[in-house]
């Protein structure tokens, strides 16, 4: 009898274990943080094998899931209208964390969870400038969008948007953006060249309002856009069909001139697929386009509080270190001082990521690269 009775209390002791054993599993992922991110491939491996990683091993009980990827923000309107939709019925978008150009837009109609400063303590450290340009949506990193030359062939850069321009028809088929649609490099020179024929005022408006009538008066840019077909790498109207297409022109020496992502020109000089000794430069008059990219939360998000956390850890420390000395290269959004020496070093002293010209608003964008379609390529 003493047996059976210790037998039974050592099945009930495993059972016990077992169920402890079973419950920690089904904690140990308890909280889920669904991420959209709408962004070209440098964007998505970031999280995939670096930021995502990184925090599930500082917060064991929560797992961010990249739900759903859209290259190059093909879908963006769609998504936009279905968040929206989702949002005015009270209903789960099915996404709580969104990395998508067209969070301002979302934050501006009032679609977004504005984040609690309990929450998200490191928001102090973020400057109020680009919190502001969020509305409601959260600055996690930076980028701007430069000029690409080749020193051997090109000793001194065009300094101005002008000078651009009469370089680019002074040595024709040597320079090259890509299509507007396909990636933000080429944007960025489209939509500059559009507001060279625009006031700052008007400039203004289309980055924080959504503004049709306005968009007619971006006929002077189209024009002068197509001017340069000819003169553009392949001469015929065509374009690169995205950033990387661009880099990979860059690459094997078909131009001596591009626009390029600062992070993407860096990432490829560290891969050593650039050219060591191709150089980057701005122009003014007006610059190219640049500034923060924003994480939003949907208003009906059912994980809104997890995602909080997942945020704040991106703009630890930790979490920008990697934005700034991993693959993608890119732009802290917190004071330089909080970076690790070696990712001090990388950055000139005075750096200010506030004071980058920004693009337009979502919708005023995608009009943008539509009308371009339309206007440009082939003309």
């Amino acid at each position: 009898m003493r047996n059976k009775k210790l037998g039974l209390a050592a099945g009930v002791v495993v059972a016990i274990a077992a169920l402890i054993a079973s419950a920690t599993q089904a904690t140990a992922a308890t909280f889920q943080v669904r991420l959209y991110v709408s962004a070209d491939t440098n964007v998505e491996k970031l999280y995939l094998n670096e930021l995502i990683p990184a925090f599930e091993a500082a917060n064991r009980n929560y797992k961010v899931d990249l739900s759903s990827f859209d290259l190059h923000g093909k879908n963006d309107a769609l998504t936009l209208a279905k968040i929206i939709a989702a949002s005015k019925t009270n209903k789960d978008p099915g996404v709580d964390v969104i990395d998508a150009g067209f969070n301002t837009q979302l934050g501006l109609s009032g679609y977004l969870t504005i984040p609690s400063a309990s929450r998200v303590p490191n928001l102090n450290n973020v400057p109020q400038s680009l919190i502001d340009m969020g509305k409601g949506a959260v600055p996690y990193r930076a980028s701007t969008v430069l000029l690409a030359y080749n020193p051997k062939v090109v000793a001194t850069p065009p300094k101005t948007l002008d000078d651009l321009i009469t370089w680019i028809k002074a040595n024709p088929g040597r320079f090259t953006y890509n299509v507007p649609s396909g990636g933000g490099s080429g944007y960025a020179f489209a939509q500059t060249v559009a507001d060279k024929f625009l006031t700052d005022a008007e400039r203004k408006t289309l980055v924080n309002e959504v503004n049709k009538p306005l968009q007619a008066k971006w006929k002077d840019g189209f024009a002068l856009l197509r001017s340069l077909n000819p003169y553009t790498y392949g001469k015929n109207g065509t374009y690169p069909s995205n950033n990387a297409a661009t880099l990979a022109l860059v690459a094997n020496g078909s131009v001596d001139m591009a626009t390029v992502w600062s992070d993407q020109f860096a990432s490829g000089l560290k891969a050593g697929t650039i050219p060591s000794y191709w150089k980057v430069a701005q122009i003014s008059n007006p610059a190219l386009t640049g500034g923060p990219s924003f994480l939003g939360i949907p208003k009906t998000s059912r994980n809104a509080i997890a995602a909080q956390r997942f945020i704040n850890w991106v703009l630890s420390p930790a979490g920008q270190n990697i934005i700034v000395g991993g693959s993608l290269n890119g732009y802290p959004v917190v004071p330089i001082t909080l970076l690790s020496a070696a990712n001090q070093d990388k950055f000139a002293v005075g750096t200010d990521v506030s004071t980058l010209r920004p693009g337009y608003l979502s919708s005023n964008a995608t009009d943008f690269k539509n009308a371009w379609a339309l206007e440009v390529p082939g003309k």
